[in-house]
C-alpha cells in the first residue's frame, strides 16, 4: 500500500497565507498540515509516500527533507500548477498509481487519526470516504443507494439544494486497489484528460465510471468523526475551533454563537425558546425569502407601529433594536451616576459602563433573592438607576408582580430610575401575565424603562430583534437618536409584521416549556455532582458539587458536542464551581441527561 498526496495548488482563496507557501505549509494550531497528515500516514506501515508539488514546492521539500520519517517520501512535480487543476497533478503519477494499492489524499485536510485505520480496515477494495451532507460544505457530492456503491458524483453545476438529504460530501480520502487503478480508472483518466483537458477534477473520472453498471466505487459514510476542509481564512478559523486542543472551550465561547456551522454542537449555553416558532411560520418567512432578501425594509416608524402592535402598547413609548444589544448600549451609555446591579449577571448591562456599578451579591448559594433585599441594600448606596433582570441571568430568580410592585413605589419615591430586563418573563410560571409591557403600567411609572429581547422568548435570535418601552418622552427620544433609521432588516420586520397570527402558538408554546422546565429539573437532580438551582427562566444555575470543577465538566462535555456555559469565570462566582444549563426541547435535554448520568460512574 502507498500513498498519493496532492498538493500542488496554489490556495489563492487563503490570501496571505499562501502568497509564500503552498496550502499545506498553513498550520493550525501551531502545526503544519503537512506535518500532521505525514505522521498519520508514518504511523500505517506504507511502502511509500507521493507527493505530487508545484507552487513553492521546492520550499515544501525542502521543510520536510529537514524531518526523519518512517515512510520513504518521493516527489512528482507539476510545473503548470497555475493552469491546471488536480486532474493534471494525478495524470502525472499515473504510473506510480499503476504499481500498488494507493491511499489517495489531498493536502488540506485536517482530520482524526482514526480515519485512516477506517478506511483501511474496511475489506472493500476501493472506498470514498463520505460525510452526511452539512451546510458548511462545498465541492463535490456523491449519491449513495443502499448497498453504499456511489452511484452519481454531484457536481457544483448540478447540485440541488432540494436533494441535500440525499448528498454525502466527498472528504476526499480514497482507497483504490491496483486493479481498479489499472484497469478503471486510468485508462479513464488518460481518455478523459485528452477529449476534456487538464483544466478539469479527478472526481470528474470517478463520476464517469458510476455510470458504468460495473461500477466498483463505494462509499464508506463517517460516523462523527472530526474532519475539515481548509480551503479559506475561516475554514481554518472552524478547523482551529474543532481540532484545538487546550483551550478549545475557550475558542467557541469567544465565538459569542455562529454555531449552526458546528452542525453536529448541541448548544446548551445560549438561550432560546425551542418551541417556537411553529412550523407553519417559518414556511411563511421561507415563501417570502424571495421579496425580503431583494427589498429594503422600512425604517423606524414602521417598525415601532408593528411592536407596538404586538405588544398593545402605544407606539410613542416604543423603540425597536437590533437585538437587546443594541438598545443596552444605547441606555447603558448615556446614563450617569451609580447603577445598582445584582451580580451575577448579564454582563453586557454592567460592561458599558464599569466604573460607576455598585454590585448587590445575595449572600447564598442560590442567589436568591428579594425586593427587600434591593431596598435594603440600595437605600443609603446614592444610585441613581437600579437594574433588575427578571428572571435573573444566571441564577433564574425570579420576583413576582406583587414584589415588582413594592420596588416600582420605592425607586419612585427615591427618585430611582429602574431598568427591568424581562427578557425570560414569559417562561415563569404566569408566563406573558407576568409582563410590564402594559400602557398602566408605563404611564404610572414613568421612572420605569422595560427591555425584552424578542431572541430569547420567541426563539429567532438569527433576526436581531428587541424592544424597549418607556413612556418617558426623554428616555424613547434618546433611544431612537442612538438608532440607525434602518436597524432592523426585512426579514425581522416580516416577523413583526405575520407574528398575531401566530400568537397562540406562542402561548401554547410557553405552556409547553413550563412543562418541560419541570419535567427536566426532575431529571437533572438525579445526577450526584449536581445541585441544581430552582428557575423562572429558560436554563438552570448548577452548583458542580463533586467529580469535576465547573470548567472541567463543560471541557469533558465539549469533547461530547455539548456546549454549556461555565459561570466560574463571571463576576459574582469567585471562581466556585456553577455551570448554566440552557433548556431545549425533551429529546436533546434526554441526550444531555442521559451523558452526565454517563460520567457518574
Amino acid at each position: 500500500m502507498q500513498a498519493i498526496i496532492l498538493a500542488a495548488g496554489m490556495g489563492k482563496r487563503l490570501g496571505d497565507l499562501t502568497k509564500e507557501n503552498t496550502k499545506c505549509m498553513i498550520k493550525v494550531n501551531g502545526t503544519y498540515l503537512i506535518d500532521r497528515l505525514l505522521s498519520q500516514l508514518d504511523s500505517l506501515n506504507l511502502e511509500r509516500i507521493i507527493l505530487v508539488i508545484g507552487y513553492q514546492g521546492e520550499k515544501l521539500r525542502a521543510h520536510l527533507q529537514k524531518q526523519h520519517r518512517n515512510t520513504p517520501i518521493e516527489y512528482i512535480y507539476n510545473p503548470v500548477y497555475n493552469k491546471t487543476n488536480n486532474i493534471y497533478s494525478l495524470y502525472l503519477a499515473k504510473e506510480e498509481l499503476q504499481k500498488q494499492d494507493t491511499l489517495l489524499i489531498e493536502s488540506d485536510l485536517i482530520f482524526e487519526d482514526t480515519l485512516f485505520r477506517k478506511i483501511l480496515d474496511n475489506p472493500y477494495p476501493n472506498l470514498a470516504l463520505v460525510a452526511k451532507y452539512e451546510p458548511w460544505m462545498d465541492g463535490t457530492m456523491v449519491r449513495l443507494n443502499a448497498e453504499n456503491d456511489i452511484i452519481d458524483f454531484i457536481s457544483k453545476k448540478t447540485f440541488r439544494y432540494a436533494d441535500v438529504d440525499d448528498y454525502y460530501k466527498t472528504v476526499n480520502i480514497y482507497k483504490f486497489s491496483k486493479e481498479f487503478l489499472c484497469h478503471s480508472y486510468i485508462p479513464f483518466l488518460e481518455a478523459y484528460s485528452k477529449a476534456l483537458g487538464n483544466n478539469e477534477y479527478y472526481e470528474q473520472v470517478l463520476r464517469v465510471i458510476t455510470l458504468l453498471d460495473t461500477c466498483e466505487l463505494k462509499g464508506l459514510p463517517l460516523e462523527g468523526e472530526r474532519w475539515y476542509e481548509i480551503d479559506d481564512v475561516q475554514d481554518l478559523d472552524i478547523a482551529e475551533t474543532i481540532f484545538a486542543e487546550h483551550d478549545r472551550l475557550e475558542r467557541y465561547q469567544k465565538r459569542y454563537g455562529g454555531y449552526w456551522r458546528f452542525p453536529r454542537l448541541k448548544d446548551f449555553c445560549y438561550l432560546v425558546n425551542p418551541y417556537f416558532p411553529p412550523q407553519k411560520m417559518c414556511e411563511e418567512l421561507q415563501a417570502n425569502f424571495d421579496v425580503l432578501l431583494r427589498e429594503y425594509p422600512s425604517g423606524m416608524g414602521v417598525n415601532t407601529l408593528l411592536l407596538a402592535k404586538n405588544f398593545g402598547i402605544r407606539r410613542d413609548y416604543v423603540v425597536a433594536g437590533n437585538g437587546a444589544a443594541e438598545i443596552i448600549k444605547a441606555l447603558m451609555e448615556h446614563s450617569e451616576g451609580k447603577t445598582g446591579v445584582v451580580y451575577p449577571t448579564f454582563e453586557e448591562y454592567p460592561n458599558r459602563r464599569p466604573e460607576e456599578i455598585i454590585a448587590f451579591c445575595p449572600p447564598n448559594a442560590d442567589f436568591h433573592y428579594t425586593t427587600k433585599d434591593l431596598t435594603d441594600f440600595y437605600a443609603d448606596k446614592g444610585i441613581r438607576r437600579l437594574l433588575l433582570i427578571n428572571p435573573d441571568n444566571p441564577s433564574g430568580n425570579f420576583i413576582p408582580l406583587d414584589g415588582l410592585k413594592e420596588l416600582l413605589e420605592w425607586t419612585r419615591r427615591q427618585g430611582i430610575r429602574l431598568i427591568v430586563d424581562e427578557s425570560f418573563v414569559d417562561f415563569s410560571e404566569q408566563s406573558t401575565g407576568n409582563t410590564l409591557l402594559r400602557n398602566e403600567v408605563l404611564e404610572a411609572y414613568p421612572h420605569l424603562t422595560v427591555i425584552k429581547s424578542i431572541s430569547k422568548s420567541y426563539g429567532v435570535p438569527g433576526l436581531r430583534l428587541g424592544v424597549a418601552a418607556s413612556s418617558d418622552k426623554e428616555v424613547i427620544s434618546l433611544l431612537r437618536k442612538e438608532m440607525a433609521i434602518w436597524n432592523i432588516n426585512s426579514f425581522a420586520e416580516f416577523y413583526l409584521q405575520i407574528y398575531s397570527k401566530y400568537d397562540k402558538d406562542y402561548h401554547d408554546a410557553c405552556r409547553k416549556f413550563i412543562a418541560e422546565r419541570q419535567r427536566f429539573y426532575k431529571v437533572l437532580e438525579e445526577i450526584d455532582f449536581l445541585r441544581v438551582i430552582p428557575s423562572q427562566a429558560n436554563y438552570f444555575l448548577c452548583e458542580v458539587t463533586s467529580r469535576f470543577s465547573s470548567t472541567e465538566l463543560v471541557a469533558a462535555l465539549l469533547k461530547q458536542n455539548f456546549l454549556l456555559k461555565d459561570c466560574s469565570t463571571k463576576a459574582g462566582f469567585d471562581g466556585r464551581n456553577y455551570i448554566r444549563i440552557a433548556i431545549r426541547g425533551t429529546e436533546d435535554n434526554n441526550l444531555l441527561a442521559e451523558t452526565l448520568k454517563n460520567m457518574q460512574a
